[in-house]
């Protein structure tokens, strides 16, 4: 059975086969569903101040 992971930004599920894997220096692992997670997570965004994000519908209270 194949492994699903979540976004490190988004949250969202990342279908296998699908997304990106991202691995720091350091050995921490981040896993991407798109594009756009990435290059939020690269200019160092938090996600709990974006509000398409799992964590900023939580912050806003919208789930």
């Amino acid at each position: 059975m194949v492994e699903q992971k979540n976004c490190s930004f988004c949250g969202e599920l990342i279908e296998p086969g699908t997304g990106k894997m991202f691995v720091r220096k350091d050995g921490s692992v981040f896993y991407f569903c798109s594009s756009k997670c990435q290059n939020n997570f690269r200019l160092g965004r938090t996600p709990r101040n974006v509000p398409w994000t799992r964590a900023g519908r939580k912050a806003m209270g919208k789930e």
